[in-house]
């Protein structure tokens, strides 16, 4: 007997009109925003003092131009590209057989060594999240790591695990993130990278729990598939996966030649990101040179290469079209005029709590609000204004008070439906939300606690 699962679209389609009704309930207010320079760049901040009550504007009809306007959203319909061209140039790369040979040499020289993949990787992804904030760019190496974990015997959730996974447990427990830590810290009016010592702690702990728990699950994945929640749908992509790789069973120069130029664009695009500055417009276009090149060597003519192209971009167009409807859930609280009164209601709740109990509160308020608003930079814009002289009144220094924001802003960015990463991520990894929500929503758990532990030393000790 099936079971009737909503689909991620019913999911975040009903999200939307959660949201529409909320419009009709809460009361409509907004703050006062103005401009700050943190870190050499200018800042829409709130003015903390500033909120005022201003008539709400409850939305109906809205509700079907909200994925119309999520996809037009700033920050939104950069993905929605990001997504079509990655996934078009990985498609091209793909049909030339380098990935499949590629992964069967791996396969056949890590006998019996395959657990050593998790912690390896793992380890890299969750460092480099901590460093310079990979979020967007981890989104193409589901296509390089579910293949391989499957090939390696574990699953699809094992895939995800290695990049997507460590690389948000990084973003939320980093040590230098400039879309996080160091926004908040210049808007607190901390001195960059203060702090430092017992951040390194935090992410060492949160990556070495997250790389056991998923090296447990692996174990048990091989030991025995079926009780794996993608096991049905993973046992069509192995069949796929193996008809590849007995096509291709030689190993040639050609591919040989396209893995080398796929790892010459992960060099390139780390080095981008972390030195030059780049984001999705050019780590796209590093991709679609990627696409080109590894076509031509592969002995594409350009009909062929371009009609493969193409058919990339229809394959993964379900995961660019969900990101947009994600974008519509953030534009009926805007147009509702409800987003403020909601951060305003949380920030009057946690000035009135002592000490522990405020630090507590601060990073529920922070989880909440992810919900609402997935992206870090603006969340830290619109919350450090208002939680950095709420932590002074109660007692607790304005460093705990950006790790509470930190903390609760990266741990659930990998289970809300409301972030375009997520979900475009989970959709080219062909892992249905609700699947993987159910295999996260326990280690969401083990996060929370953790979060709890992290803020009580910082408290007790007054740590500056």
């Amino acid at each position: 007997m099936l079971k009737k699962v909503p689909d991620v679209f019913v999911i975040v389609f009903s999200l939307i009109i959660l949201a529409a009704v909320l419009t009709w309930v809460l009361p409509g207010g907004s703050y006062e925003r103005t401009e700050k320079v943190v870190n050499g760049q200018s800042r829409t901040i709130v003015v903390d003092g500033s909120y005022h009550a201003e008539p709400a504007r409850p939305q109906t009809w809205q509700i079907f131009t909200a994925p119309v306007n999520g996809f037009l959203r700033s920050g939104i319909t950069e993905i929605v590209v990001f997504i079509f061209l990655v996934g078009g140039a990985f498609y091209v790369l793909n049909e030339t057989g380098a990935i499949a040979a590629g992964i069967h040499q791996l396969v056949r020289i890590l006998k019996g060594r395959e657990y050593l993949v998790i912690p390896i990787v793992m380890t890299f992804f969750s460092f480099f999240g901590a460093a310079f904030g990979m979020c967007e760019e981890a989104i193409p190496f589901v296509l390089i790591f579910v293949p391989l974990a499957l090939a390696l015997g574990y699953d699809s959730i094992v895939g995800i695990s290695l990049s997507f996974l460590a690389a948000g447990v990084g973003f939320a427990g980093a040590f230098v993130n400039p879309f996080t830590l160091q926004i908040a810290q210049g808007l607190a009016g901390l001195p960059p990278l203060s702090g430092m010592g017992y951040r390194l702690i935090v992410w060492t702990v949160a990556t070495g729990v997250t790389i056991a728990w998923v090296m447990v699950y692996a174990a048990r994945i091989k030991a025995n598939p079926t009780r794996s929640p993608m096991y049905e749908l993973d046992c069509v992509r192995r069949e796929e996966l193996l008809a590849q790789q007995q096509e291709q069973i030689e190993f040639t120069w050609r591919h040989g030649t396209n893995l080398a130029i796929l790892g010459l664009v992960i060099v390139a695009m780390i080095y981008g990101a972390a030195v030059r500055g780049w984001f999705i417009v050019e780590i796209a276009g590093l991709f679609v040179a990627m696409g080109i090149i590894t076509g031509l060597v592969s002995g594409m003519d350009l009909n062929h290469l371009a009609k493969t192209f193409i058919a990339g971009c229809r394959d993964i167009a379900g995961a660019a079209l969900i990101v947009g409807f994600v974008g519509g859930i953030i534009v009926i609280l805007e147009s509702g005029n409800i987003m403020d009164t909601i951060l305003h209601g949380m920030g009057t709740v946690t000035s009135q709590l002592p000490g522990l109990v405020s630090a507590w509160s601060m990073y529920g308020m922070q989880v909440v609000l992810n919900t609402f608003i997935p992206s870090g930079s603006t969340k830290a814009a619109l919350t450090m204004p208002l939680m950095a002289p709420l932590a002074d009144l109660s007692g607790i220094t304005r460093q705990t008070a950006v790790l509470a924001y930190q903390l609760g802003d990266g741990f659930t960015n990998m289970i809300i439906p409301t972030s375009g990463v997520t979900i475009g991520t989970l959709a080219m990894a062909r892992i249905p939300y609700e699947k993987w929500a159910r295999w996260n929503l326990p280690m969401q758990a083990m996060f929370i606690m953790m979060s709890l532990l992290f803020l009580v030393w910082p408290v007790l000790s007054g740590w500056q």
